[in-house]
């Protein structure tokens, strides 16, 4: 039985394992699997499906059982191969309440919790708008799907919100464990990295974080999931009430910044004047 309710009961404790399907240039599709307890492996969630072709290919190699589809916003390459799977397999598709989602049958706000009783998974949903207005994120069992707007060394660009609600959504972010896994949807962070370098080029941590970057490209390793305690160790976008970053943005700016959110805010420029 699918719900969709206000509190979790499920072990959040117990960690489902995690596929990645790589999809169009730098794209992640995420398959949530169903708990070992529960004998639920071979069931998955479609986390983001792009394209419908990769994950069919994956569930017809592995013979998964599709149980659910996780949508966090509208944009296309995240959207793009609902049709085709929820025709394949008549699954319900969870996604953002203000945005417009194909085929969507459960529409999601902050506060509800989505349970998959068969798989042993629950997920809260959290409100993280600013790349778009109703962007979502699936929060639960040490993991985080946050769609585009936190990314591996960065964040999603500012298309529809506004900085300021950009700011107060990954503000939000801070608050979970920092053992929580990041699972955002695209393959960005050795550009990333490569701003936070310039914010920050006397970051130790950041400095070590690159070169294994590097290494891991080098080899056409994925570089997600992160965590978020290393994520708030060399990202600036999380950074915002940190002397250095707010240093480096006032100069940037060449004023002076009074709040973390218009730290934020400069930042966040300052990068899209570079791409």
């Amino acid at each position: 039985m699918n719900e969709v309710q206000k509190n979790s009961q499920n072990n959040q404790d117990v960690s489902p394992s995690i596929s990645r399907i790589p999809a169009f240039d730098d794209n992640y599709i995420w398959f949530i699997h169903g708990l070992t307890e529960k004998q639920a492996e071979q069931q998955i969630i479609i986390v983001d499906p792009g394209d419908a072709e990769p994950v069919l290919k994956a569930i017809e190699t592995h013979k998964y059982l599709p149980q659910a589809i996780f949508i966090t916003h509208h944009h296309g390459d995240h959207t793009g191969g609902i049709s085709k799977l929820v025709k394949q397999y008549k699954i319900p598709v969870y996604g953002p309440q203000n945005e417009q989602i194909p085929h969507l049958t459960h529409a999601l706000s902050e506060k509800q919790t989505v349970s998959i009783d068969s798989m042993g998974l629950s997920f809260e949903v959290l409100d993280v708008p600013g790349h778009t207005i109703g962007h979502i994120a699936y929060s639960g069992h040490r993991a985080l799907f946050i769609g585009d707007t936190l990314f591996a060394g960065g964040c999603g660009r500012i298309f529809e919100g506004t900085a300021e609600q950009m700011h107060q959504s990954l503000s939000k972010l801070l608050t979970l464990a920092a053992d929580t896994l990041i699972y955002c949807a695209h393959e960005y962070t050795q550009d990333n990295l490569a701003f936070a370098n310039r914010v920050e080029p006397e970051n130790t941590i950041l400095a070590q974080r690159i070169q294994d970057t590097l290494k891991m490209r080098a080899i056409n390793k994925a570089t997600v999931p992160s965590t978020l305690e290393l994520e708030m160790k060399t990202n600036p976008f999380l950074r915002f009430d940190t002397d250095s970053v707010r240093t480096a943005a006032e100069t940037f700016a060449q004023q002076a910044l009074n709040t973390p959110a218009d730290v934020f805010r400069v930042t966040r420029h300052w990068k899209d004047t570079l791409d």
